[in-house]
């Protein structure tokens, strides 16, 4: 294949990603104006950040958290407390939410990278069940019924987000914040490590690198990036819940994620967007079998879309540009 042409089509890809990205940040813009119920995508881009969040540490270093929902949920709770007992301002409270979400993740990740595969897994489980734990007998978080009621306030204590456009515009700017962090980092040399980690561990422990360490600022930067997730879900909705800790939030958020595409950086927008939208849609049509009928559909994409929606797009997307180069070569 000639060099110069495989560059010049990198080239062309990139800026019609680039282009994709603007177009689909225009369209959150002005969605408001088109008619799209500004809580309903609040609820999207918070779970899609969430989904983001976890795929930095599965997708980009290979490892899989069972109790993601611990980091989602506890900043929930945090930020809800603090706003609503002690009148904290909006973005003291998702500050103080995500610090907490990443101390979690600290103290969880300490203990989970001494072990692999499925050990790793069962622990951040069986630590993730150990905050539902809390979160179901503190006395501040409501228990069974949650915490309700709680209030937007203004944005340092000046624009008040009351208004559902106004809360839209701030959860759409703290996403798109959100989206770009996560790609600096893997973008980073600190993100290239991430990779090799991911691919061949063995190797990166060869060369030198304190892989220990590695995993654990990204398990800490990924509970934080959930935390974040989870303060403005509380912000958005007024309430946290023991939902938002509860196990199945976890796997809502692996879900969402390997439907859209691991290791990619749409993916899972692409999948909290599919998952939330099939939630909001059927939700009034069959109740709880809507949990069913999106199992099927992930079973089906599993066995025809082994890569997730975006990660075969982009897979067929390289075949073509192979083929197109090919006679060129």
């Amino acid at each position: 294949m000639n060099p110069l042409t495989d560059s010049k089509q990198m080239t062309k890809a990139a800026k019609f990603l680039r282009i994709t990205y603007i177009a689909l940040l225009i369209l959150a813009l002005v969605a408001p104006m088109i008619g799209l119920y500004p809580v309903f995508v609040m609820k999207l881009l918070c779970f899609a950040l969430f989904a983001c969040a976890f795929n930095l540490l599965l997708g980009f270093t290979g490892l899989l958290s069972f109790g993601h929902a611990a980091f989602f949920g506890s900043a929930a709770y945090i930020t809800g407390y603090l706003i609503k007992s002690h009148n904290f301002t909006p973005e003291l409270g998702i500050v103080a939410g995500m610090i907490g979400s990443g101390l979690i993740g600290l103290v969880v990740g300490y203990v989970a990278i001494r072990r692999q595969g499925i050990y790793f897994a069962m622990i951040t489980l069986a630590l993730a069940q150990m905050v539902y734990f809390v979160c179901l007998q503190a006395p501040f978080t409501g228990g069974e019924d949650g915490l309700q009621g709680v209030p937007r306030g203004a944005l340092f204590g000046l624009l008040s987000l009351q208004s559902d456009t106004a809360m839209y515009y701030l959860v759409v700017a703290v996403f798109v914040a959100g989206f770009l962090a996560v790609s600096r980092i893997v973008h980073s040399p600190f993100g290239q490590v991430l990779k090799m980690i991911r691919e061949n561990e063995p190797r990166a422990i060869s060369l030198g690198y304190q892989v220990d360490r590695y995993k654990l600022m990204a398990f800490v930067l990924s509970a934080a990036l959930a935390g974040l997730a989870g303060s403005l879900k509380t912000l958005i909705m007024g309430f946290a819940t023991l939902s938002d800790v509860h196990w199945t939030m976890s796997g809502e958020v692996i879900l969402m994620t390997l439907l859209g595409g691991v290791g990619t950086f749409f993916g899972p927008v692409m999948g909290a967007g599919i998952v939330i939208s099939l939630q909001d849609t059927l939700a009034d049509k069959v109740g709880s079998w809507v949990n069913v009928i999106i199992g099927v559909i992930f079973v089906l994409c599993v066995l025809a879309f082994r890569k997730g929606v975006v990660g075969e797009l982009q897979a067929w997307l390289e075949r073509r540009r192979s083929v197109t180069a090919a006679p060129k070569a």
